[in-house]
């Protein structure tokens, strides 16, 4: 896959060589690959002739649809480059994030451009592309361009020229939390995603050969592990398989009608399933590769897996800023119980003491740095926090992880802790200073600090304690789950509130998190 050197190059050569094969699969509907370059061309064609130029960025605001990856790979037709977002996002993210990466036009579905209209009070958005059923009365914005992305695969536009696209040219930006809860760009270059998918379907290729895979889509493709999974997939000549919503009945019986062969997602996604009432009523036989990452993999959610289907989960670790795989296993491969895999051929890792940036013993815990000829070297206009994440050391670039795992001797690599301050929640990486910023909002909070308590179904529970302010006494839990629900993306609002008197401090006054978590861990006898 990387003899090529931009995306475009390798979808081309996908299409040459699978023309009349399922590239897709969405609500049962099949587009072939010829199909899904057709809807590419057009809509790139479209975007270049609307003054998108090379390197431009264009925010993917979208649920799973093929038009997602028509879109996608229509910007890296033409050299521009994609922002995905989540499409639970409010209008102050895409406030944010269009600000910040300096979008001009948007694409999202006829639900949620109520919040683009909102956005756009404050950064203005140029066009607005909406995909979806309800776009024959579209609102007016004056000195906005709103039209239906139907509109668009209908007008007439003029071929495109030769466009020279280089392999380090900026392909997307991907949003992360980080510790801060503000969202930070990573810039991921064609050169840096290839090698990254690359390494990825060679992982698979000893039990899918490529081209022969049915791939089910089970993490959002705004997220770089379901982009590492998901478009390897499809660029590799795989059929992928789109869920419109995660309904594990919906996920089962897509995999048992189109055999599908790889599936992943988080840890906690396999537990659901594992979990799930209905689970002996499908045949899902077809199933050959499972990987799972986000998250740290329980040793009983692994066995129960293999006790059930008789196949492994292969876990890895990965991180947005190091474009996914920094560790992996080859399917088929045995490995030892509780590791993320070995070190992939593409990157190199140190592990340090996160104090004094000494090297550790085999066997010792450390803090993973990771480094690549083609890595992302800082973040979207962000110097401050690259400063703090990326480092220099022996002569190289390295991107401190804050994860801290081992080594053993044979190059295994097992994950010991993490950030303190994210929290896994249902497979998202929630900040909980972002949690805190809504929080302090509220005209009732003096002081507040959010914690991840473990929770064996959704990984952790977002758990608030709240220091109220005097006269304020009379405000209740559920008045300030509802303040953040309306405030945040679904994932992020706290699922349990807890008033106190007071937050344990240090000598400085810094809020003691770690003893609030351990409190908690202790209730549970961890």
């Amino acid at each position: 896959m990387t003899k090529y050197g931009t995306i475009n190059e390798v979808f081309q050569d996908t299409v040459s060589r699978f023309p009349e094969k399922t590239a897709l699969i969405f609500n049962d509907q099949k587009y072939t690959f010829s199909e899904l370059h057709k809807m590419v061309e057009q809509v790139a064609a479209y975007l270049y002739s609307s003054g998108i130029s090379k390197q431009d960025r264009v925010i993917i605001y979208l649920p799973h649809l093929a038009q997602w990856v028509a879109i996608w790979l229509g910007l890296q037709r033409i050299g521009a480059a994609a922002v995905p977002v989540t499409h639970f996002y409010g209008h102050e993210e895409l406030v944010y994030i269009g600000t910040d990466s300096e979008v001009e036009t948007i694409f999202c579905n006829d639900r949620n451009i109520g919040q683009v209209i909102t956005a756009s009070e404050k950064r203005p958005f140029k066009r607005i592309i909406v995909v979806g059923d309800k776009t024959a009365d579209l609102p007016v914005v004056e000195g906005v361009d709103i039209l239906s992305f139907d509109s668009i695969l209908q007008q007439k536009v003029s071929p495109l020229p030769a466009i020279n696209i280089d392999k380090k040219d900026l392909a997307e930006i991907l949003y992360t939390g980080g510790t801060t809860g503000t969202p930070k760009g990573v810039p991921i270059s064609n050169i840096n995603f290839l090698e990254a998918i690359g390494v990825k379907r060679n992982e698979i290729e000893p039990l899918v050969p490529k081209g022969g895979g049915v791939a089910v889509q089970g993490a959002p493709l705004n997220h770089i592990m379901g982009q590492e999974l998901g478009l390897c997939s499809l660029l590799s000549g795989d059929t992928l398989v789109l869920l419109p919503r995660m309904d594990l009945d919906v996920l089962f019986s897509q995999i048992e009608k189109y055999k599908a062969s790889v599936l992943f997602g988080t840890p906690t996604f396999c537990r659901m399933i594992l979990e799930h009432d209905k689970l002996d009523n499908y045949n899902l036989t077809s199933l050959r590769y499972v990987f799972t990452a986000g998250e740290a993999l329980p040793p009983e959610v692994a066995r129960k897996w293999f006790d059930r289907f008789k196949i492994p989960i292969y876990h890895g670790l990965g991180t947005t800023e190091t474009c996914g795989g920094v560790a992996g296993t080859n399917a088929g491969e045995p490995f030892p119980e509780g590791t993320v895999g070995k070190v992939v051929p593409t990157k190199k890792v140190l592990l340090v003491n996160p104090e004094t940036l000494e090297p550790v013993a085999v066997n010792e815990p450390g803090e993973l740095l990771v480094h690549s000829e083609n890595m992302v070297t800082g973040y979207w206009k962000k110097p401050e926090e690259t400063a703090r994440h990326f480092i220099h050391l022996d002569g190289k670039m390295w991107y401190r992880t804050g994860d801290i795992v081992r080594m053993d001797e044979e190059g295994w690599i097992f994950f010991v802790d993490r950030s303190v301050d994210m929290i896994k929640h249902k497979g998202y990486r929630v900040a909980a200073t972002k949690v805190e910023a809504v929080l302090y909002k509220h005209d009732a909070v003096f002081e507040c600090c959010v914690v991840g308590v473990p929770d064996e179904k959704v990984g952790e529970k977002i758990k608030a304690f709240v220091v109220v302010k005097e006269g304020r006494k009379n405000v209740t839990a559920e008045e300030l789950i509802e303040w953040c629900s309306g405030r945040l993306s679904s994932y992020e609002v706290p699922n349990t509130v807890e008033f106190t008197d007071a937050l344990p401090k240090s000598a400085v006054g810094k809020i003691l998190r770690r003893k609030l978590r351990d409190q908690e861990r202790q209730k549970l006898g961890q």
